[in-house]
C-alpha cells in the first residue's frame, strides 16, 4: 500500500478523465453472473435504498443472467472504525456473497481537511474487509469510491464542499489503491459524481443538487449516478435486447429475452422478459431520475434496447413514425436502419409502470426489511460477546449456539424469500411497436 503523502499528491496530480477509465480499463476479471448473491455494502448513504435498489432493479429485470438475488447492508453513520467496532462483515456474510460491493468514506474522512492517520486508518480497515470477503468466499468484491459533497448545498457553504471534497478524493485514491492491490474491481464514484454534478448545475442552476440537499446524502437523481458506477464495475454489458424489422416484408425477428407474437404491417407485437430500466419524473427535480441521464452515458453503456428497420423503401433522409405505447417520434430512415435506443428516445414506455411497481414495491419492502435485518437482527445473533455470554451460562450451554445459529437461518431464509418475491415480479411485458412512412 502506498502511504498517505503519495496518495494526497495522487489526489492532486491525476485528471478525472483517467480516472473515469479505472472501472472500465482498469478491471478484466470476473464480472456479476447467474446465481450471484450480492450483497451492497455502505453507511447512510447505502442505508437510504436508492443505489441500491437500482442495482437490485437492474440485476433483476435487465440483466441478461437475471434476476440476480441482491441485498442491502447500509448502516447510517459507518466508517472503518465504526464497522470494525462492531467485529467487522460477520453479519453480511450470513446471506453468504459471492458479489459484494463497499461504499464507505464519507464520514472516514471526518468532515475536515485530510490527516494521515485518516488514510491510514481506512487505507487499514478497507484492506482488512477486502480480505475477510475473500477469505469467506465472496468471488468478486467491487470497491467504491466515497462519493462527492455537494458543491452548493454541503453545509450551506461552496467553501466547506472545496475542503471536504479534496479529502474525499484522497479516499477514492485509497480505495483504488485497495482495489488494485487486492485485485478487486473499482467503482469511482467520486470523479463520476463531480462531472455530472458541473454539468447539471450548469444547465439547471446550483441549486439543483446532485448529493442531496444537505449535500451528502443524494436524491434520486445522484444515487442513480452512482448505480451506474457500481454496474459498470460489475462488468454489466448493457444489452437488453434488439428487435429488428423489414418493414417491406413485415418480418420481425428478436434477440434472446423477447419474442415475437405477430409482425404484420409495420406493427409488431412483442412479449419481453428483460426490461429496459426506466426513468420517472420532472427533469428539473432532484428526485427524478428524467433530468439527469444526459450527463452521463447510463442508456449508451447499460440500457441498449434497439429497434432495427430494414428496407422501409424510402431514401435515407426519409421520415418514419416509430409509435411505442403512448408515444409516437420520428426518425430518419438511415438512423433506423442503424438502430435506435427505444429505452433512451421513449422514457415513457409499456415498461415505465410494472419498472416502477417493481422498484417502489417488492425491492423497496425488501430493503426496508433488510435495515433491521443487518443493523439488529443479524448483528445481535452473531455478536461474538452475546455467543460466549450464552456459552458461558449453564443454563443454556452450547444449546444457545444452536439456537442462534438456527434463528440466523432463519432469518436468511426470510430474506431470501423477500427476494424471491423480486424475482417473481419480473413477470413478461406485451407491448406493441408500430413503424409506419411519414407521408
Amino acid at each position: 500500500m502506498k502511504k498517505s503523502g503519495i496518495l494526497y499528491q495522487l489526489a492532486q496530480a491525476v485528471t478525472v478523465a483517467a480516472l473515469l477509465a479505472v472501472p472500465a480499463a482498469g478491471w478484466a476479471g470476473d464480472q456479476v453472473r447467474k446465481g450471484d448473491v450480492v450483497a451492497v455494502c455502505g453507511d447512510s448513504i447505502t442505508e437510504q435504498k436508492e443505489y441500491s435498489a437500482f442495482i437490485e432493479a437492474y440485476l433483476a429485470a435487465c440483466q441478461p443472467d437475471g434476476p440476480i438475488r441482491t441485498a442491502q447492508f447500509g448502516w447510517s453513520g459507518d466508517s472503518m472504525n465504526w464497522l470494525w467496532s462492531r467485529g467487522g462483515p460477520v453479519p453480511m456474510l450470513a446471506i453468504k456473497p459471492s458479489v459484494v460491493t463497499t461504499c464507505y468514506g464519507m464520514n472516514d474522512g471526518g468532515y475536515k481537511p485530510v490527516e494521515p492517520a485518516t488514510i491510514n486508518t481506512y487505507s487499514n480497515g478497507l484492506t482488512q474487509l477486502v480480505q475477510d470477503f475473500k477469505k469467506n468466499g465472496v468471488r468478486l468484491v467491487v470497491v467504491g469510491s466515497p462519493g462527492a459533497v455537494d458543491t452548493e448545498t454541503f453545509k450551506n457553504d461552496p467553501a466547506q464542499a472545496a475542503m471536504y471534497n479534496p479529502t474525499l478524493a484522497a479516499l477514492r485514491d485509497v480505495a483504488r489503491d485497495v482495489a488494485q492491490h487486492e485485485n478487486c474491481a473499482f467503482a469511482n464514484v467520486h470523479d463520476l459524481m463531480l462531472k455530472v454534478m458541473a454539468k447539471a448545475k450548469a444547465k439547471y442552476g446550483q441549486k439543483y443538487h446532485v448529493a442531496g440537499g444537505d449535500g451528502v446524502h443524494p436524491a434520486a437523481n445522484g444515487h442513480l449516478v452512482m448505480a451506474y458506477a457500481f454496474l459498470k464495475a460489475m462488468g454489466c454489458a448493457g444489452n437488453i435486447g434488439t428487435i429488428t424489422l423489414d418493414l417491406a416484408s413485415g418480418q420481425a425477428t428478436a434477440t434472446e429475452g423477447h419474442k415475437i407474437i405477430s409482425s404484420e404491417g409495420g406493427t409488431v407485437v412483442v412479449k419481453s422478459s428483460r426490461y429496459p430500466f426506466c426513468f420517472y419524473g420532472d427533469p428539473s427535480n432532484p428526485g427524478a431520475t428524467t433530468g439527469i441521464i444526459e450527463f452521463f452515458p447510463f442508456n449508451e453503456d447499460l440500457n441498449r434496447f434497439l429497434l432495427v428497420v430494414t428496407d422501409t423503401g424510402a431514401s435515407d433522409d426519409g421520415l418514419v413514425r416509430v409509435t411505442w405505447g403512448k408515444s409516437s417520434k420520428e426518425f430518419k430512415t438511415a438512423d433506423l436502419a442503424k438502430g435506435i435506443n427505444l429505452a433512451a428516445e421513449f422514457l415513457e414506455n409499456p415498461f415505465s409502470e410494472p419498472f416502477q411497481k417493481l422498484r417502489d414495491g417488492t425491492i423497496r419492502n425488501q430493503q426496508n426489511w433488510e435495515t433491521p435485518f443487518y443493523k439488529i437482527y443479524l448483528t445481535s445473533l452473531l455478536d461474538h460477546g452475546l455467543r460466549q455470554d450464552l456459552h458461558d451460562d449453564p443454563e443454556v450451554g452450547t444449546t444457545g449456539e444452536e439456537d442462534l445459529a438456527r434463528m440466523t437461518g432463519a432469518l436468511c431464509r426470510k430474506d431470501k424469500k423477500l427476494a424471491d418475491s423480486v424475482a417473481a415480479d419480473v413477470v413478461p411485458v406485451q407491448h406493441v411497436i408500430k413503424v409506419e412512412l411519414v407521408k
